[in-house]
C-alpha cells in the first residue's frame, strides 16, 4: 500500500509495533505485533531495529501522520534515550511557545553624562547569544556620538544570570577547549570564545602569535617558524589565570604557509565584553582611564541600546547549525523571562518542561537538563520527539518558524551533505545530534503539496564506532517516507 495512493494509512488502524524496552541487545526480539498491514516503513524501521540489535546497540522511533495524528510506526518508542542535538527542538518550541517569534534581546551602555565623561559607564545585556565585537564597535561610536569623550571605570552588569557559567553537563569534558563548549553569561560577545592567529615568519624564527580581544589572553614559550620538510604542529594551549587566560605556547608552523586562525572558549566569560568593549572605545576615539570592574545593575540612564535580530531569525543557529552556545544561552533567556532573575538553566528547563507536558509530549523517563543537548544529561523518547514535532507543524502560532529553523536535506546546515537526491523536492526538514555513541535524527518528511508530512524520530545509542551505519539507516528511513508520499516509492502488498 504506497502513501501517494491511498494516503499514510488515511489515519484508520495506526500501526505500531510493540518492543520491549533496551534492557538487554543480546536478548531476541520480541514477535512484532501488527494492528494494520505493513508498510514500507514499518519494514524499514523493523530492519534498523534489528541491525542496531544485531550490533549490540539500540535504536527506537517513531512516526506520526500529522494530518490524522495516527502513529504510523513505532519501535521502542517510548524508551527515553540521550538525545543529543535532538534537544535543541525542545529549546527552540519552548522558546517560540513562551517568548514568540518577534522577541528581541537588548544589549546596552548606561550612565550619565557630564561635560563629555561618564565616570562610570555600565555595559548591560539579556542574554543575546548573537553579540558580537562589531556591535559593541557600533555602540562604542554611538557613544561618540553622543557627546562622550572620556570614561572613568568600564563596568558589566551581568545580573540578569546566575553565576553558574558552565551549563548542565558540561563538566563532563573539563579539559575541552574549543568553542562549541563555551560558558553562558547574559553579557556575551563573540559566542564567549577568543580568536587566536598564528603566523609563520622566517625560519629559525618565532611565529607572531595574537589573540582577540587585546588583554584578555597572556602567553608564555613561543612557536618557531620551521622547514616545510618537519611534521609541524602548533600548541597554544589555554588555561585560566584570574579572570582571563594565559596561552601556553609551543611546537611550529611551517615558514610560507597560511595563518591558523580559530576560537576557543573562554573559562570565565564575565569580564571578556569589557576587554572588547575597550579596544571598541579606543577605536572610537573615546579615552578610557579607569579599570575594568563588575557591577552597575542600579544604574538605569540609558545612552545607547543595540537590539539582536528577532527571535525567528536567531533559532536557525539552533535547528540548522545546532549551535551549542546559542541553544544554552536563549534556555537562560527564557527561565529569565517566564520563571524570573536571575535567569538559570534550571528555570529554562521548568519551562521547556512544562510546555511538553502541555502538548502531550512526555513519556515516563523524559529528562531536560540543558539547552543543547551536549554530553549525557538530558532523556527523550522518539515518541516525545515525534509529537512535538507533529505539535509544531500544527500550531499556528509556533509551525512557520519552528519548521524554518530546521536543516533542509541536501540543501543547508547540519544536511547539506545529507540526502542529496532530494534536495529539489526540499522534502526532508530535520534536526541531527551526534554524539560520541549517539546518533539522533528527527523532522518531517514532506509530501509534494506541502501539506501532507509525517513527523518523525529516530534516536540510536550504544553504537560503538558504528555512527556512520547508523545514519544511513535513518536516512534510508525519512527518504522511503518521502518517495512514498511522492508516489515515488513500490508498493507493499497488504
Amino acid at each position: 500500500m504506497s502513501l501517494s495512493r491511498r494516503g499514510f494509512l488515511m489515519g484508520l488502524g495506526a500501526l505500531v509495533l510493540e518492543r520491549p524496552a533496551f534492557a538487554d541487545p543480546t536478548v531476541a526480539p520480541a514477535p512484532i505485533t501488527l494492528v494494520a498491514p505493513p508498510t514500507t516503513t514499518a519494514q524499514a524501521l523493523d530492519a534498523a531495529v534489528r541491525w542496531a540489535r544485531s550490533a549490540g546497540a539500540r535504536l527506537g522511533g517513531c512516526f506520526i501522520d500529522i494530518t490524522s495524528g495516527a502513529e504510523l510506526a513505532a519501535a521502542s518508542a517510548e524508551v527515553a534515550e540521550n538525545p543529543a542535538s535532538n534537544q535543541k527542538l525542545v529549546t527552540a518550541g519552548a522558546l517560540l511557545r513562551n517568548l514568540g517569534s518577534e522577541r528581541t534581546f537588548t544589549t546596552g551602555l548606561y550612565g550619565r553624562v557630564v561635560n563629555g565623561r561618564v565616570e562610570a559607564l555600565v555595559l548591560r545585556g539579556e542574554g543575546d547569544p548573537s553579540l558580537t565585537s562589531a556591535d559593541l564597535a557600533a555602540m562604542a561610536v554611538g557613544l561618540k556620538e553622543r557627546g562622550v569623550r572620556e570614561i572613568g571605570a568600564l563596568l558589566v552588569d551581568q545580573s540578569a544570570f546566575d553565576d553558574r557559567f558552565v551549563p548542565p553537563g558540561f563538566e563532563q569534558q573539563p579539559n575541552e577547549w574549543a568553542a562549541f563548549r563555551a560558558p553562558v553569561s547574559a553579557v556575551a560577545v563573540d559566542r564567549n570564545s577568543v580568536l587566536v592567529t598564528i603566523e609563520p615568519t622566517q625560519s629559525g624564527s618565532p611565529a607572531r602569535v595574537t589573540f582577540l580581544p587585546e588583554g584578555f589572553v597572556d602567553s608564555d614559550g613561543q612557536i618557531a617558524t620551521g622547514a616545510r620538510a618537519k611534521p609541524l604542529r602548533a600548541v597554544a594551549g589555554l588555561a585560566p589565570r584570574g579572570d582571563h587566560l594565559v596561552a601556553h605556547l609551543g611546537g611550529a608552523v611551517a615558514e610560507g604557509s597560511a595563518p591558523l586562525r580559530y576560537r576557543q572558549r573562554v573559562e570565565d566569560p564575565r569580564l571578556l565584553p569589557a576587554y572588547v568593549l575597550r579596544t571598541a572605545l579606543a577605536a572610537a576615539g573615546i579615552k578610557l582611564d579607569g579599570a575594568l570592574l563588575l557591577g552597575g545593575s542600579g544604574e538605569r540612564n540609558e545612552l545607547v541600546v543595540h537590539r539582536s535580530r528577532r527571535l525567528a531569525e536567531l533559532l536557525p543557529e539552533l535547528g540548522k547549525n545546532s549551535d551549542n552556545f546559542y541553544a544554552e544561552t536563549l534556555l537562560k533567556a527564557l527561565g529569565a523571562a517566564i520563571v524570573g532573575t536571575p535567569g538559570t538553566s534550571a528555570r529554562g528547563a521548568e519551562v521547556a518542561t512544562a510546555w511538553l507536558k502541555e502538548i502531550g509530549a512526555w513519556d515516563a523517563g523524559t529528562r531536560v537538563t540543558n539547552g543543547s543537548g551536549l554530553f549525557d544529561t538530558n532523556r527523550l523518547s522518539p515518541r516525545t520527539l515525534a509529537r512535538l514535532l507533529a505539535h509544531g507543524w500544527r500550531d499556528p502560532a509556533l509551525g512557520p518558524d519552528f519548521v524554518a529553523q530546521l536543516a533542509v536535506g541536501g540543501v543547508d546546515g547540519t544536511l547539506k551533505e545529507r540526502f542529496s537526491g532530494l534536495a529539489a523536492r526540499r522534502a526532508v526538514l530535520a534536526k541531527t545530534g551526534t554524539l560520541k555513541d549517539v546518533v539522533a535524527l528527527s523532522g518531517y518528511a514532506v509530501g509534494p503539496d506541502r501539506r501532507r508530512a509525517v513527523a518523525f524520530s529516530l534516536v540510536a545509542s550504544n553504537l560503538h564506532g558504528r555512527l556512520t551505519a547508523a545514519r544511513q539507516h535513518m536516512d534510508a528511513l525519512a527518504e522511503g517516507v518521502v518517495r512514498e508520499l511522492w508516489g515515488d516509492a513500490p508498493a507493499v502488498a497488504g
